[in-house]
């Protein structure tokens, strides 16, 4: 180390002794900073960074002190949100002062430390505050790029000259980022991608200029109220334009892509370097999203060579559906000579080997089964790593086969610990962070060796600290309805049940493509928004994995609601309950509730309307009331475009049954909700009010989709939800 060894020394011996009863179980981030070489991690902790070795007895090695991290002038040290270590580890970027950005917080200031002369400066500081996105180091480590008021820059580290790779940016036409429905539906966020010989910057452009903006309404943050437009594309619109370029670091002008197709017609959800400087690989999908093509583009004179190409008459998935933690990066096997990708083409979701001209496939994951994402690969001993759950759809475990499509499904995550489990897995998966929970066990997680799954400390390991609980009122079960369909399910019984008496059945529902609400999790059968505990109330509380969420069930169940939102899954909600008052005498039909947000808000809708015979009481949060307002990537994927199938969407609108409610009906939005618009909820209201049907409804001011800005909205929230429940579906036994 070049810097006052000795002061470091003393620091990490400190650092040891203040920890040591804790050791590596301690380090538990939400994503790790891995070492190049795999075998450790880089860690922020009590305002410093360190390298950590668990491989070799807990080595730690500080890079950067707290008061390196301190600003000039500054009495305290950066707060850092994120950061980004040189390959040499002599540049640390950090991330800090950070501000949302629709979801998640992803513009805020960056700041560069040279750690072999101890220099902290502000990257992008001729830029207003919080402006910067993305920012991250060249691969030589001398230079930074990143995205300011939608333009690139890269800027010298050592001279900190800065240059505008692009220009025309504006609120419209957006280079390096992304417009709102590619960040909500393809979870494209970061927009650009250094060559790995620093030489060039590759980006998406977005021109939003044609896509008609949403006004939403802002009311209470002045005395006069604004208009605060947000380019959305609602389905039947076309998609806004993308196009992918490719421009020098020094500057110039940039090498548009020669992709074919009208860009107003198709998208570009995945675009990386082609394993080299020379050329990329993009993902396209058409309108519909049932045709995607790989292209292979030389960036020296921008032609574009497909490779592959897949078709579903349903649709299909991107690339973050199985690699959603990191939609970055591209599985190059071979130094580049071939690459693993998902298709769901033999009714599985299964990874293939594909050569790098396409020519050439091998299927790795072979029999009855669906992969959920891939974990990692070890290429020096020819495996890929997945996680799968062959024998329960519920639960979730880790596997590894070879990758010349002649191995055998291996499991790696411990057969007796049933239930759910995730890993964080290293470069050449030596070490991992392994995170176990299910019904009965809170999440509990342990640092391991691979392939033998031992842990890298005895004393730390799950098998030594694994804590259950006995969840005696929580049962997993499957019900057959009379449709012949078999779902999964899980429910919660009261506390001192009887029998005898008739009580309350509340159900939570999602029941669409985006996600499902039965997995062997321990959070499985807690309801966030009641205050108190529904058992001990005296309900019962049930969910149920319907036709078209994205369980483990093979793409058949799946893509069975294709052109059906509002129609399969709500029925299958339906019969699920009704199946089960039948079998249960206990269950009082004159008390049956159902609630849900977003897409699970949209679900309670139809329930309480298409089956009033079952359903008496609703409590329904940000719906789609009429899908005809939502965005386009994600209603036509699963409905087709409207000019096309608008009847299926008319069909499964709740709007459309509004007029058959009869039970009790709480409908909740925001007004400032940029994902499902406020004028769902304006759409429902008119037509409730039409036929005279009563309701209750609130509206939080200026609230987005997850209704949680402003002092007291949650908790106003849920002493809403609760207090309705309690008046409207009574607990108790009778």
């Amino acid at each position: 180390m070049r810097y006052h060894a000795c002061i470091t020394r003393s620091i990490i011996i400190i650092y040891l002794i203040c920890h040591a009863s804790v050791g590596l179980a301690q380090f538990k981030p939400e994503k790790v900073n891995w070492t190049a070489d795999g075998t450790g991690l880089y860690e922020i902790q009590d305002n410093m960074l360190l390298r950590i070795n668990p491989l070799s007895a807990q080595q730690v090695t500080v890079l950067a002190t707290a008061a390196q991290l301190t600003p000039q002038g500054k009495n305290e040290p950066l707060k850092v949100a994120d950061f980004e270590i040189s390959a040499d580890d002599n540049m640390l970027l950090i991330f800090t002062n950070t501000a949302k950005v629709w979801r998640y917080n992803t513009k805020g200031d960056y700041w560069i430390l040279n750690r072999g002369t101890g220099q902290l400066r502000q990257i992008g500081k001729d830029k207003p505050d919080q402006s910067l996105m993305y920012a991250k180091l060249s691969p030589d480590g001398k230079k930074v790029g990143y995205v300011s008021d939608r333009n690139i820059y890269a800027e010298d580290i050592a001279s900190e000259k800065t240059i505008a790779l692009t220009t025309d940016g504006n609120r419209q036409l957006i280079n390096g980022t992304f417009d709102w429905v590619y960040e909500e539906e393809f979870a494209c966020r970061d927009g650009f991608r250094w060559s790995s010989d620093s030489k060039n910057i590759a980006y998406w452009q977005v021109d939003a200029r044609d896509t008609r903006d949403y006004l939403m309404l802002n009311t209470t943050d002045s005395i006069y109220s604004f208009v605060v437009p947000v380019e959305y594309p609602k389905v039947g619109q076309s998609p806004s334009s993308v196009r992918i370029g490719v421009v020098n670091a020094a500057g110039g002008s940039t090498r548009w892509m020669s992709i074919p197709g009208d860009p107003k017609q198709h998208y570009l959800p995945r675009m990386e370097w082609a394993a080299n400087n020379q050329s990329l690989i993009v993902q396209q999908l058409n309108r519909k999203q049932n045709e995607s093509k790989l292209y292979v583009c030389d960036i020296s004179n921008a032609a574009a060579k497909n490779i592959y190409t897949e078709t579903d008459k349903a649709w299909i998935d991107v690339k973050s559906r199985w690699n959603d933690d990191d939609p970055r990066g591209w599985e190059w096997v071979n130094n580049g000579a071939a690459f693993l990708w998902v298709s769901e083409k033999d009714g599985w979701r299964h990874i293939y080997r594909i050569s790098r001209d396409g020519k050439k496939e091998t299927l790795l994951t072979k029999g009855n089964y669906d992969i959920e994402t891939i974990s990692a690969i070890d290429e020096k001993n020819n495996y890929v790593y997945f996680i799968a759950s062959p024998e329960s759809a519920i639960q979730r475990y880790l596997y590894r086969t070879k990758m010349d499509g002649k191995g055998k499904l291996e499991l790696v995550s411990p057969a007796t610990l049933k239930g759910t489990h995730a890993y964080e897995i290293s470069p050449g998966a030596q070490i991992a962070l392994h995170k176990f929970n299910n019904r009965n066990t809170p999440p509990v997680s342990e640092w391991i060796k691979l392939p033998e799954h031992t842990p890298l400390q005895k004393n730390q390991s799950i098998a030594d600290r694994i804590k259950t609980v006995d969840r005696k009122n929580l049962d997993f079960f499957t019900i057959t309805t009379e449709d012949n369909v078999t779902m999964d399910g899980w429910m919660v019984k009261p506390e001192n049940f009887d029998s005898s008496k008739k009580y309350p059945i509340l159900l939570y529902v999602y029941g669409e493509p985006g996600g499902t609400t039965v997995e062997d999790e321990f959070k499985a059968g807690k309801c966030v928004n009641f205050l108190g505990d529904l058992s001990k109330s005296g309900y019962f509380y049930v969910s149920f994995n319907n036709r078209g969420t994205p369980t483990l069930k093979g793409s058949a169940w799946r893509k069975s609601i294709y052109r059906d939102i509002g129609g399969i899954n709500i029925r299958d909600q339906a019969m699920a309950m009704k199946k089960l008052l039948a079998q249960h005498s206990y269950l009082d039909t004159a008390r049956v509730a159902s609630w849900g947000w977003s897409g699970g808000g949209s679900s309670t809708l139809n329930l309480l309307f298409q089956y009033p015979d079952i359903f008496k009481t609703g409590i329904a949060v940000a719906a789609v009331a009429n899908q005809l307002t939502y965005d386009n990537i994600y209603q036509e994927r699963y409905m087709g475009p409207p000019q096309e199938t608008k009847a299926d969407y008319i069909k499964g609108s709740p709007v459309t049954y509004a007029k058959n409610l009869r039970g009790n009906l709480l409908y909740i939005h925001g007004t400032g909700d940029d994902n499902v618009h406020y004028q769902n909820a304006e759409m429902l209201l008119n037509e409730l009010i039409k036929y005279n049907k009563q309701f209750q409804f609130m509206s939080y001011p200026n609230r987005t989709h997850s209704i949680s800005e402003g002092e007291g909205t949650t908790k106003h929230l849920r002493t809403l939800f609760t207090n309705y429940l309690l008046k409207y579906c009574p607990p108790g036994g009778r």
